[in-house]
Parts: C-alpha cells; sequence; structure tokens
C-alpha cells in the first residue's frame, strides 16, 4: 500500500509541475513521519524516500539515532527553544522559526557546535490564531534583524494553510506567501535567500505547487492515517 501511495503522490507532483510549467527537480517531497514506527519510515527508505519531517523533537532524535545517516531530517513543527540543542547539527532544516527568541536560541546552539543551521520563517499567512508563524507585514524587519546572525542562514519561508474541503480555498493563501518572498529578494539582504517555500500539505499541495512551493510536506497522502498516541 505504501508504494502505491508513495506512486500516487509523485503522479499528482509530476501533474502539478507540468500544469504550472515547471520541472519537477524544482518541487522536493518531503515524507511527513511524525508517530509512524521505524519499520514504516524504513519501507519508505526501501522504496527510495531519504527526506523525512518530523514535528516532534524527541521523536525526531530518536529516529534519527536509529535510522540510515543518509536520511535528511526536516524538523517541521512547533520548536521550544530548551528543544533545540537537540536537533541543531542532525537537521538539514527547520521550518518553523517564528521568534526572535527561537532564532536566538538557535544561533546561540549552532555557534557552540561551530555550525551554520539553515532556517525557514514560518509565516501565519491566514493569520489563524490557532497557528503559530510571523504576521505577513511583520516578516521583512523580522528577517533583517536575524540576518546578522552569523550562525544562522535563512534560506526561505513556510506556512502551514487552513485545512479547507475544497484545495481551491488556499491558492490565495500560497500565492500571497510566494509574493511575500520575491519582495524580499527584491530588498537584498545579506546572508538570506528565498530559494525554499514549504507550503502544501496532503490536501493541497498540488494547488500549492501550481503556486510556486518548493517543498511540500504530505504526511497522510503517503503513510495514511497517524496514531496520534505518540507524545513529545
Amino acid at each position: 500500500m505504501l508504494k502505491e501511495q508513495l506512486n500516487e503522490v509523485e503522479s499528482r507532483i509530476q501533474a502539478a509541475c507540468a500544469r504550472a510549467g515547471r520541472c519537477r527537480e524544482d518541487v522536493t517531497l518531503i515524507a511527513v513521519s511524525k508517530t509512524k514506527p521505524k519499520e514504516v519510515l524504513m519501507e519508505a527508505y526501501g522504496l527510495g524516500v531519504r527526506i523525512f519531517g518530523e514535528n516532534k523533537v524527541q521523536e525526531l532524535t530518536e529516529k534519527y539515532e536509529a535510522l540510515p545517516k543518509d536520511i535528511h531530517w526536516h524538523m517541521i513543527g512547533h520548536l521550544q527553544t530548551n528543544k533545540v540543542k537537540y536537533i541543531v547539527g542532525k537537521v538539514e532544516l527547520i521550518h518553523s522559526v517564528d521568534s526572535l527568541k527561537l532564532a536566538e536560541a538557535i544561533e546561540k546552539e549552532a555557534a557552540k557546535k561551530d555550525t551554520v543551521v539553515q532556517v525557514l520563517v514560518e509565516v501565519n499567512v491566514a493569520e489563524e490564531e490557532s497557528k503559530f508563524g510571523i504576521k505577513v507585514e511583520e516578516v521583512l524587519p523580522f528577517i533583517q534583524k536575524i540576518a546578522s546572525y552569523p550562525h544562522i542562514h535563512v534560506c526561505g519561508l513556510m506556512t502551514i494553510a487552513p485545512f479547507v474541503k475544497n484545495p481551491e480555498d488556499n491558492r490565495l493563501i500560497f500565492k500571497n506567501l510566494h509574493k511575500l518572498s520575491v519582495d524580499i529578494t527584491g530588498t537584498n539582504i545579506d546572508n538570506v535567500t528565498m530559494d525554499v517555500l514549504s507550503m502544501g500539505m496532503t490536501n493541497d499541495y498540488e494547488v500549492a505547487i501550481e503556486e510556486g512551493a518548493t517543498m511540500v510536506r504530505v504526511g497522510t497522502g503517503i503513510f495514511g492515517a497517524r496514531d496520534y498516541m505518540i507524545s513529545d
């Protein structure tokens, strides 16, 4: 079943890229493996998946230690400052930087480990009260503040769109994030690139790709429904 679902997601990504006149290579599929046991991840690994996204620090670090070292791990969930030390040096990208306090914690830990951490700024485009993220109008000033941190590299933006029945309802969300990234690119801030747009999940990743997503985060579409018994 996993193979069929992965193939289905892949074919949909290819179709969305074709509709948008984009190359398939421009879009990275992140297999969101939160709550899934290591055996399931290894099955996906056997099918060629090398990029996994996790929401919880404890779960990510446990899987990092147990699974092959050529896996690229992405932290896509809300990150608490006191847990930063556990993932710096283990993850390829942190998608969810949403406060100066968190950015400072990442900078401090990265300096200790003499590394540079790739991060995305999480933007609450829809301004949902239940979601983390910075308001659109606050993103540029925020990036200008953290651009001077030598151990952080801002390489793009991320958003979690509302859960909607009709994916078209989120098109404007994705369009607005893409516009924001273009606007930020135009300001030419040192140590900041807008190469990554992480947007789109199982329910709406095709629309997100049509609007410029370079990373889509697909969990249920690949692995099926989640088991929420695991906690951090």
